[in-house]
């Protein structure tokens, strides 16, 4: 047994990735990490209590005739380790046209379906990839750059579900010495060198930049970090779950058989939540809005329900949330899941809540957040702009500030009071159709829409010779300052 294969070997039974009778497919690509990852567990497999059910390759249809050879070559190497190997085709584009999502995301979806199916289909019992040290290094790097907890700098996990990743461990460059120790070719896909895919950046330039300047062991830093932050992330877990057994009650929505929200309503103690240690809150609304809603939330919208839970006073107060609408009456945050409302364009998500003043809101659907003060009557007033200047004593607090409806109308400032349809005010400006259900309204209880933020503001702010004192609205992008 070479000293790799042991090392795998050893990760495999402290992780548990194999169990006894198991049969596992590899995903292969054809790259050095996965063909490796193949030549590694059929090395084992002989003195193992688990099996290899072959190999699987997935055809991304990305790149015409090479793409073909990819899976020739994939062929082939299953013929050299002696196993099966199971090919699907998907036209990865046509998914990612249809899905508005990345070519990446796209792909990564596709495999990641195929690879539940052969679990479901009986095909093998486990699908292993071939994850890296370096992956590891790179994904805690991205995390990191986008924003994450815990869980997220936790990076790539072990097993999640059917699927594991034995080569954790294993850095890149030990993988292609195996190669050519055992003579196996692989193949280098091109769009691993192309610059405009961040990964590639923080693995070509970034990774690279900090072993020089800052620590040749980099990688092993971040691989260590990552296995604190999971193992942290584990035990948040197990104290929120814990502490939502106290703070969170169903009503009438019980769970479905998997333990999955199943419609109706249920109910947060706001005081509870708002008293919780910070980390501990942020993990329950996490969980609750993920539940509640079905989707994936972020971290703003976390921090937008917490900031429900703290509000002062009980007058009821609504806010839409991913897949779930949630509303403050007395001391309790409801919540209700959204069934069967329109999507907006391009899959924005709606959003409404309201905006005290003085006071600020965070909009994560546009990346932004809106800031009302108090102030004195400027000068001059533009129609257009990140800052607009609305009378306070025709204003009615708390404005409301939401995304567009089908059917709204606005009366700009300037046309003499005559209404428009939002829509044409969208044309008329050049907003973009994917842009519009993302760009915030700010709506008086009484005088309708009173600023198409960045755009024009409404004749209900129109400012008169009486007026003195005035609500200043500033639109600043998430992470900057007023």
């Amino acid at each position: 047994m070479s000293p790799l294969a042991h090392r795998v070997r050893q990760s495999l039974e402290r992780e548990a990735l194999l169990p006894t009778g198991a049969r596992v497919l590899v995903a292969c690509s054809g790259g050095g990490d996965s063909v490796a990852l193949g030549a590694l567990l059929c090395e084992l497999a002989p003195v193992a209590s688990w099996s290899v059910a072959g190999l699987l390759h997935v055809n991304h249809r990305l790149r015409g005739a090479v793409s073909d050879e990819d899976e020739a070559f994939c062929r082939d190497v299953a013929a050299t380790l002696g196993v099966p190997v199971t090919v699907e085709r998907v036209d990865v584009a046509a998914r990612a046209r249809a899905e508005r999502i990345s070519i990446e995301a796209a792909g990564h979806r596709v495999r990641y379906e195929w690879f539940a199916r052969a679990v479901r289909e009986g095909r093998a019992d486990l699908v292993a990839t071939g994850h890296t040290r370096d992956d590891q290094a790179e994904t805690v790097l991205l995390r990191l750059i986008r924003g994450a907890g815990p869980a997220g700098l936790g990076g790539i996990r072990p097993r999640i579900g059917g699927v594991v990743r034995p080569l954790l461990d294993c850095r890149r460059e030990e993988l292609r010495d195996y190669l050519r120790l055992r003579g196996l070719p692989h193949r280098e896909d091109p769009s691993n060198r192309d610059e405009r895919i961040l990964r590639n950046r923080v693995r070509r330039r970034l990774i690279p930049f900090l072993a020089e300047h800052f620590s040749a062991a980099v990688t092993d830093v971040l691989a260590r970090d990552a296995s604190i932050a999971r193992d942290d992330a584990d035990w948040l877990d197990q104290a929120a779950n814990a502490a939502a057994a106290e703070i969170v009650q169903y009503r009438e929505g019980p769970l479905d058989a998997g333990g999955e929200f199943a419609g109706g309503r249920f109910e947060i103690d706001a005081a509870r939540l708002a008293a919780a240690h910070p980390a501990l809150a942020r993990r329950v609304a996490l969980q609750v809005l993920e539940r509640a809603g079905g989707r994936r939330v972020g971290f703003d919208h976390v921090e937008r329900l917490r900031r429900l839970a703290e509000a002062d006073g009980t007058a009821p107060v609504a806010a839409d949330f991913p897949g779930c609408r949630v509303e403050r009456r007395g001391t309790l945050l409801g919540f209700t899941r959204r069934w069967g409302r329109p999507a907006p364009a391009a899959g924005a998500e709606r959003y409404e809540y309201p905006l005290a003043v003085p006071g600020e809101v965070e909009i994560a659907a546009a990346g932004v957040r809106i800031v009302a003060e108090r102030g004195e009557r400027p000068a001059r007033l533009a129609a257009r702009g990140d800052v607009a200047a609305l009378p306070a004593a025709r204003i009615t607090s708390p404005l409301m500030v939401r995304s567009w409806r089908p059917g709204d109308v606005f009366r700009p400032l300037g046309l003499g009071g005559r209404r428009k349809k939002l829509q044409d005010f969208f044309v008329d400006r050049k907003v973009p159709r994917d842009r519009r259900a993302t760009v915030p309204l700010v709506v008086d209880d009484r005088l309708g829409i009173v600023w198409v933020a960045e755009h024009g503001l409404g004749e209900g702010a129109r400012m008169i010779g009486s007026d003195e004192g005035v609500i200043i609205l500033k639109i600043v992008k998430t992470g900057g300052s007023v």
